[in-house]
């Protein structure tokens, strides 16, 4: 189990460098689907199996997706894209370097974390989640269906032609 969580680990930090380091913006795109996929490794190595699919399902479904689209639609070349002045460089590495030792002096600090109690196993299964979502939460999950349903009607009627009268 712990050399999965390094294996997911070493797959994060590794492609989520790929996405900083990487040129070709489809390119780091992929790399950040990897990243997203390892992260809901980890979160099916924490017994999450819902919050694994949502990952899966939100983030690397529907947002990279996304992006990847309007990436190919910008028809991004070098030719078109501006460069970078020096100064606005050495800003942007003073910023990140600003911003790690922040990240270093937060993380000397050190924060425990309470462990997971093992003797209920059942923590972050999809069958506890819908339990809980229908019989505690039942009103506010309906309201927001409604609401759901009320704004794809009102995009479907602002999104609708008129017939123009001839």
């Amino acid at each position: 189990m712990q050399y999965l969580f390094y294996l997911f680990a070493a797959i994060s930090v590794l492609s989520g460098l790929f996405v900083v380091t990487a040129r070709n913006p489809v390119n780091s795109v992929i790399a950040l689907i990897v990243c997203f996929l390892s992260i809901a490794g980890h979160y099916i190595l924490l017994n999450a199996q819902f919050l694994a699919m949502v990952q899966v399902i939100v983030y690397t479904g529907a947002i990279m997706v996304l992006f990847l689209f309007v990436i190919m639609l910008l028809n991004l070349n070098n030719s078109t894209e501006p460069q970078k002045t020096l100064l606005t460089r050495i800003a942007a590495v003073v910023a990140g370097g600003v911003f790690l030792l922040t990240l270093l002096a937060a993380t000397r600090q050190g924060v425990e974390i309470a462990a997971a109690n093992p003797a209920d196993a059942s923590v972050g299964l999809v069958s506890h989640v819908g339990m809980a979502l229908f019989k505690d939460f039942l009103l506010p999950f309906e309201v927001s269906s409604v609401l759901f349903l009320s704004a794809m009607v009102g995009a479907l009627m602002l999104g609708k032609k008129e017939k123009v009268a001839a």
